[in-house]
């Protein structure tokens, strides 16, 4: 596993349901194409799984 993850937000959550919205914006990612860096473990993980439609990921 990488040491950290680069989380980009590419398609709005506008049409989400809330619990997928609430994910984001926990992730940190307010704006659609701004990018967050998170530390690579099992819970930030398990946010990106649930919400993998509306986001990018990079291992750094």
């Amino acid at each position: 596993m990488a040491d950290k993850l680069k989380i980009t937000l590419v398609k709005s959550p506008i049409g989400a349901i809330p619990k997928h919205k609430a994910t984001v914006l926990a992730l940190g990612l307010k704006k659609l194409h701004k990018t967050v860096e998170m530390p690579d473990n099992g819970a930030v993980r398990g946010m990106i799984a649930s919400v993998r439609h509306l986001v990018k990921v990079e291992e750094i």
